[in-house]
């Protein structure tokens, strides 16, 4: 793949869609193509984040496990971005991710994206941005969840 397609892949994700072209150019330049089959973990529940990925094609899925048992949090898609939260909070991985189908993903590594969020203020914004969405998204979530079970 071209470092430019490598760019416009970037642009897809929302931490990076505001991002100068620049930017992004050593940030794909910087991270590397990564393939995973069926089964196989991209990363373990535990784990010391090094990098974060870029799910460029496949499916993922994403589980954790507690003292009740494992239980499956959620699905990634093509044009997400998995562990970056753990990546940027400096703390072990939450969950596991395992490759439901043939998977394709840039792989970015820690120092990598630190030094592109500590360069760029405009990422800053939009990577809190991002994160306070999906919490207000989760926390509905439940929020309805929870509403609909107080009427049953």
């Amino acid at each position: 793949m071209l470092l430019r397609e490598e760019v416009e892949l970037l642009r897809n994700i929302p931490y990076f869609n505001r991002v100068d072209p620049c930017k992004l150019k050593l940030l794909a330049f910087a991270s590397y193509r990564i393939s995973y089959e069926p089964g196989d973990a991209i990363f373990m529940q535990g784990d010391f984040p090094e990098a974060t990925f870029v799910l460029l094609s496949g499916n993922v899925r994403l589980t954790a496990s507690s003292p009740c048992g494992r239980c499956e949090t959620t699905h990634a898609e093509p044009n997400s971005m998995l562990g970056e939260m753990c990546l940027l909070s400096d703390q072990p991985r939450a969950m596991t991710a395992t490759a439901l189908t043939n998977v394709e993903a840039l792989k970015i590594g820690r120092d990598c994206l630190l030094r592109l969020v500590s360069d760029n203020p405009r990422m800053s914004f939009e990577i809190s941005r991002v994160l306070a969405e999906t919490l207000r998204d989760r926390i509905g979530g439940v929020g309805k969840r929870f509403s609909q079970e107080a009427v049953l």
